[in-house]
């Protein structure tokens, strides 16, 4: 019966949005896959990530349905790389490589990862680099795997690829000085000639954004969920959906 109403709620609210508003590009802080373990009494956070994998796969139906043209997952962070026990953290990289490789077979979407890859164990980092590959001339959403990712570093990376280019090319660092512009950033970010993300969600409850998307998220609209990840349902993306829409972006006007 629960499940009848919240079928009936969803379509209620997916009636009601209006096709041509629906953000192009959603960022996703895929949280609370651990916290999810340990409420479920499982032993190791890995039963978390597992979990949290599957929703990935569920999620990306949804926003495929919806023709939601680009999708940015945070799957990993460069503080997890320092943060997390040797296990977990060679636990939840295999998760995230086969997830990947898991999307790759379904042939459903474009596939890039964006982060500090060479950080990552060299099979997963050729594993990865074999999914980009093999899906880069798929045409449904555009997915990025944010794997050992961390904005700053994002900005660094892409003013060290700007200074790299024009010293190539025999520019001054006066000269370099008088066309550096936000634009010319943009373009060396992982995410460059990709639009940045009109919305982000959270789920666990936390308001933070934790080094996701810094430099793109300039004009973002933020929506937070309470679910854990493995619990976001598609009731709770129609939400926030919903939410976005009724939101006025003036974007400084």
């Amino acid at each position: 019966m629960q499940k009848l109403l919240y079928r009936f709620y969803e379509k209620q609210i997916e009636s009601k949005l209006r096709p041509s508003d629906l953000p192009k590009h959603i960022g996703v802080m895929v949280d609370g896959n651990r916290r999810w373990a340990s409420l479920q009494g499982l032993e190791k956070a890995g039963h978390g990530h597992q979990a949290g994998a599957k929703k990935i796969i569920d999620f990306l139906g949804w926003c495929s349905d919806l023709k939601i043209d680009h999708v940015t997952l945070y799957l990993l962070s460069t503080d997890n790389l320092k943060g997390r026990h040797t296990e977990e953290l060679e636990d939840l990289i295999e998760i995230i490589v086969s997830l990947a490789e898991e999307l790759q077979a379904k042939g459903r979407w474009k596939l890039q990862v964006v982060g500090d890859v060479a950080s990552l164990p060299q099979a997963a980092a050729y594993r990865l680099a074999q999914v980009e590959r093999k899906t880069s001339g798929n045409s449904g959403t555009h997915v990025n795997l944010a794997v050992a990712y961390g904005g700053r570093k994002e900005i660094a990376d892409a003013m060290r690829s700007i200074l790299k280019k024009h010293a190539d090319q025999g520019t001054t660092i006066d000269q370099l000085a008088e066309f550096l512009t936000p634009e010319l950033i943009t373009e060396h970010l992982y995410t460059g000639g990709q639009p940045d993300p009109d919305l982000l969600i959270r789920t666990s409850g936390e308001q933070r954004l934790s080094g996701f998307l810094l430099w793109q998220s300039a004009n973002s609209e933020f929506y937070f969920a309470e679910a854990l990840w493995p619990d976001f349902r598609r009731v709770d993306f129609l939400r926030a959906l919903r939410d976005f829409q009724r939101r006025h972006r003036r974007f400084g006007s």
